[in-house]
C-alpha cells in the first residue's frame, strides 16, 4: 500500500480541535517541523500533547503554544520556553510533568497494547503522593493537581502503577521511508520517534529521504510500517536547529619537561 501523501497541509487536514497528539522528538532533534508547520498554517487548536519537550519559544512545538493551539502538554522537560512557563503560571496551558523514563515507557506500552504498568521511579515524591499542578487559577491558585498513585511491592521495593498513554494521531521525523511506511531513523533522532509512531491510532510522518518499496534491507528498519498511515517529504533537511550549542575551548599541548630543559 502506497503511504505517500502529496503534502504535509493534507496529511494533517483530518486533526481536529481538541485532538491527542503524540509528538517525537527530544529537544530539537528529531522533531516533525515540517508537520508542525502544517498544523500551525491549519488552524486547529485545543490539541492534546504528549511529547518529551515543547521546543523553543520559535521553533518545534514552541511555535504552536505561541498561537494558543495547545491546550495540555504531558512532558518531561520544559525549560528552554519561555512562553511555556508564562501560560503554565498564568493558568492558560494545563501541564503534566512526568519523570522522563516512565513517559517513554507510558508511550511504549500505549504502542503495545498494555494499558498500564508499575515502575520504581517517582516513589517517595509527589508523583507518587499527587499534588503536583497541572492547572493554575488566574489568582495563582492550583485548580486541578495531580492524583495519588497506587503502590505496590515487587520484591519488597515499592512501585507506581502509571497509564500507558495513546493518541488520537502521531507525528513523526525519519531520515528515511519508503512507500509502505517502514522507516529508518538517523542516531539521536531515533529517540521518542519510534515510541510516538506506535502509540498514534493514526500515524503520520515526514521523512527526509523517500525510497521506492524494497530498497530498504529489512535488517536496517527500525520501525516497520504496519504501525505507519501516512508518508509525506520533509522540507529541506539543512533546516536543523541546536537547541543550545556547547563548545570546549581548546587549548595547545605543551610538549613534555626534559631533564636538559
Amino acid at each position: 500500500m502506497d503511504k505517500v501523501f502529496p503534502s504535509a497541509a493534507e496529511a494533517v487536514a483530518d486533526i481536529p480541535d481538541g485532538a491527542s497528539l503524540a509528538v517525537g522528538g527530544f529537544g530539537l532533534c528529531g522533531i516533525p517541523s515540517t508537520l508542525i508547520a502544517a498544523l500551525v498554517a491549519s488552524g486547529v487548536g485545543g490539541l492534546r500533547v504528549s511529547s518529551n519537550n515543547c521546543g523553543v519559544d520559535d521553533w518545534g512545538l514552541g511555535l504552536l503554544l505561541r498561537e494558543g493551539r495547545i491546550a495540555r502538554m504531558t512532558s518531561s522537560y520544559v525549560g528552554e520556553n519561555k512562553e511555556f512557563a508564562r501560560q503554565y503560571l498564568a493558568g492558560e496551558l494545563e501541564v503534566e510533568l512526568v519523570p522522563q523514563g516512565t513517559l517513554a515507557e507510558r508511550l511504549r506500552a500505549g504502542g503495545c497494547g498494555i494499558p498500564a504498568f508499575y515502575t520504581p521511579a517517582g516513589v517517595g515524591t509527589q508523583v507518587q503522593e499527587g499534588g503536583l499542578p497541572w492547572r493554575y487559577g488566574p489568582d495563582g491558585e492550583v485548580v486541578l493537581a495531580s492524583p495519588t498513585k497506587e503502590v505496590r511491592s515487587f520484591g519488597g521495593r515499592d512501585h507506581l502503577l502509571e497509564e500507558a498513554i495513546t493518541a488520537d494521531f502521531a507525528l513523526v521525523r525519519a531520515a528515511v521511508a519508503d512507500r509502505h511506511g517502514n522507516l529508518v531513523f538517523h542516531a539521536a533522532a531515533r529517540n521518542f520517534n519510534p515510541l510516538a509512531a506506535a502509540a498514534g491510532r493514526t500515524t503520520v510522518v515526514e521523512a527526509e529521504r523517500i525510497v521506492e518499496a524494497g530498497e530498504l534491507d529489512p535488517d536496517a528498519i527500525h520501525l516497520p510500517g504496519i504501525h505507519v498511515d501516512r508518508v509525506v517529504q520533509a522540507d529541506d533537511p539543512a533546516d536543523k536547529r541546536i537547541e543550545r550549542r556547547t563548545v570546549r575551548t581548546v587549548h595547545p599541548v605543551r610538549p613534555a619537561a626534559t631533564p636538559e630543559s
